[in-house]
């Protein structure tokens, strides 16, 4: 469906058609006629997909002719780097309006503070906001909520991963209750049901396929010994010099830093982004990447949903996530908008299991390979047999030593997992 055909004003459509979009994506086309009709929402749909302007467009076009300056939008987000990026995409979808909007999260001086305090004081249209500093602001009492219209709650699996449940909780206390409710989660497990009876009315459920990596992804992995990481980490790079956009994704905050030192001793423009970073070193670093100044970005979690970076062209799991969601949102980082892009994940014999999970979770099998011969050998596939009992459309076929595996690739008979 094209953009023109959604009943948008003509100021969006022509910001849109500035930015080269003319087709509307699966979850706009079912999320912005129900969102410009007043009803709540509840949305499943993993990053990717365009959800971030499936809920501003239809925003915007309600904000258009507003006359006074209260704050009428409230989108609340799990961080900071999600908060910045939905503001950027609301100034340039609203370029041709004159719709303002102020992003509200840590990290700043105080010179950022009053920036903010100003916004939720005297009012701007939308306000973006990590859970946590707004919380902060509402304990102060002069934050003015009272002429609210719409809620957002973008990413909401990820905040209540990260604990913010009593402080969403507790935000939605300072609200209006007559107001119109949008929830976007990339997972639909029972904590986001029961939060969704509790703060939507009637709402209008839209559930797209996930849990399955785009299709323009060739996905391997290593079977390795940890002290064989690097080295495998070396020889990929050194196979694809001409990629130069790269996400290597890890577990600790530690390892980020260690993977960094190691690369650039091997010459590698590599950085890393994690919460130990200052907000500015962070937007630094993103910004580094985003140009091409920086090829290689480390990282932990923190980027592997809602930062929308495009020509990605290989993401690589130094370490198996332990939640196969996960996976697929690292994943996820390359080959969007029908591109293509490669993934590796190294696995040590620890995280077989969870790489059995994973290759449940998206319904086909993934070739493993054997580390170069000059690595010396890496583990055997397996999985123990309880796993295997659960999952017999998953058989690995391995020889004993180099762990090839000559059925890599092929789907399985099982379907992705739907939640």
């Amino acid at each position: 469906m094209k953009f023109s055909e959604l009943e948008l004003e003509e100021q969006l459509l022509d910001a849109i058609s500035y930015m080269g979009f003319e087709n509307a994506t699966p979850i706009q086309e079912k999320a912005i006629p129900e969102i410009l009709a007043n009803k709540d929402l509840l949305a499943c749909a993993q990053t990717g997909t365009g959800k971030t302007a499936a809920f501003v467009l239809p925003i915007l076009n309600k904000l258009i002719n507003k006359s006074d300056n209260s704050i009428n939008t409230l989108i609340i987000v799990p961080t900071r780097e999600l908060a910045i990026q939905i503001e950027q995409q609301i100034q340039g979808i609203s370029y041709f309006t004159s719709v303002g909007s102020q992003t509200v999260y840590g990290g700043g001086d105080g010179k950022d503070w009053e920036i903010q305090k100003a916004a939720l004081k005297s009012g701007t249209d939308i306000i973006v906001a990590t859970p946590g500093k707004l919380i902060s602001h509402l304990k102060l009492g002069y934050v003015n909520f009272k002429n609210l219209q719409h809620l957002v709650l973008d990413e909401a699996d990820r905040m209540l991963d990260m604990g913010f449940i009593d402080d969403i909780k507790k935000i939605i206390s300072h609200i209006p209750k007559k107001r119109q409710t949008l929830m976007f989660s990339a997972t639909m497990p029972d904590q986001i049901r029961s939060l969704a009876k509790h703060i939507l009315h009637q709402p209008v459920e839209i559930s797209l396929s996930i849990s399955k990596p785009a299709e323009g992804v060739t996905q391997k992995a290593y079977l390795c010994h940890d002290d064989q990481k690097l080295k495998i980490l070396d020889f990929i790079l050194k196979e694809r010099e001409d990629y130069d956009s790269i996400i290597i994704f890890s577990s600790t905050k530690q390892k980020v830093f260690d993977i960094v030192q190691s690369l650039k001793r091997r010459n590698y423009m590599a950085e890393g982004i994690s919460s130990n970073l200052e907000q500015s070193d962070r937007e630094e670093v993103l910004r580094g990447f985003r140009s091409k100044r920086i090829r290689i970005l480390v990282a932990t979690d923190v980027m592997s949903r809602g930062i929308d970076i495009k020509g990605i062209n290989m993401v690589i799991n130094y370490d198996t996530p332990s939640d196969a969601e996960d996976y697929v949102h690292r994943v996820g980082r390359t080959a969007r908008a029908k591109s293509e892009g490669e993934a590796f994940t190294l696995i040590n014999s620890k995280d077989m299991v969870k790489f059995s999970r994973i290759e449940k979770l998206i319904g086909m099998e993934i070739e493993k390979l054997a580390p170069p011969t000059d690595f010396g050998e890496g583990p055997e596939w397996k999985v123990p047999e309880r796993n295997k009992n659960k999952k017999r459309n998953f058989k690995h076929k391995h020889k004993s030593k180099n762990h090839k595996h000559k059925n890599s690739g092929k789907k399985g008979n099982n379907n992705p997992k739907k939640t």
